[in-house]
């Protein structure tokens, strides 16, 4: 499989940096596009950095639109979005190429691919909401970074996981990152 991971600027880079990991630990060619707002979120709240990033997965510059991925002819198995600021999220919902990121995301939902938009931000005013419905209405899935606590989480790696989970899930990748509901 190849997936490609887009990191942005909102708040919620930890979600980012433990899926490229583990998406590297399950052996998923993986390609990371991160927005400047991303990089500094990434570094602020996670201490990382690209360099750190390249040991997991192939990093892509955002403003490289000569990159494999922007175009619909390098095949891949979908895209995830994670943290999706409203700022990206705008832009795909408004069929802007002009960075790899959402000209991935454009590709992507062209060719009838994958697309999983974790936004993170709340609260949410009505164009939010609105460009929301319209990447869905355009093949998107919105998965909002809501971790479960059914599986009684006592650290934040369990939140993250949880979150993680699902968007592996919706990608039909097999893991072990959680209980699933029933699971003893």
């Amino acid at each position: 499989m190849k997936i490609i991971v887009g990191i942005t600027g909102a708040s919620g880079a930890i979600y980012a940096y433990s899926l490229i990991r583990s998406l590297h630990q399950l052996g998923i060619e993986t390609y990371v596009i991160a927005t400047g707002a991303g990089e500094n979120v990434l570094k602020y709240e996670c201490g990382a950095r690209m360099q750190e990033i390249a040991e997991y997965a192939t990093v892509l510059h955002n403003n490289d639109l000569f990159a494999p991925v922007a175009s619909g002819s390098f095949k891949t198995d979908g895209m995830v979005i994670i943290p999706c600021s409203m700022n990206t999220l705008g832009a795909i919902a408004n069929g802007m190429g002009d960075t790899l990121l959402s000209r991935a995301a454009s590709v992507v939902l062209k060719e009838k691919r994958r697309l999983i938009i974790v936004p993170r931000e709340t609260p949410l005013h009505l164009i939010h909401l609105e460009n929301m419905l319209r990447v869905a209405r355009a093949g998107a899935d919105i998965m909002p970074a809501s971790p479960g606590f059914y599986n009684h989480p006592k650290e934040i790696w369990e939140l993250v996981n949880f979150m993680n989970a699902r968007v592996l899930d919706a990608l039909g990748i097999d893991h072990d990152l959680m209980k699933r509901w029933g699971e003893a």
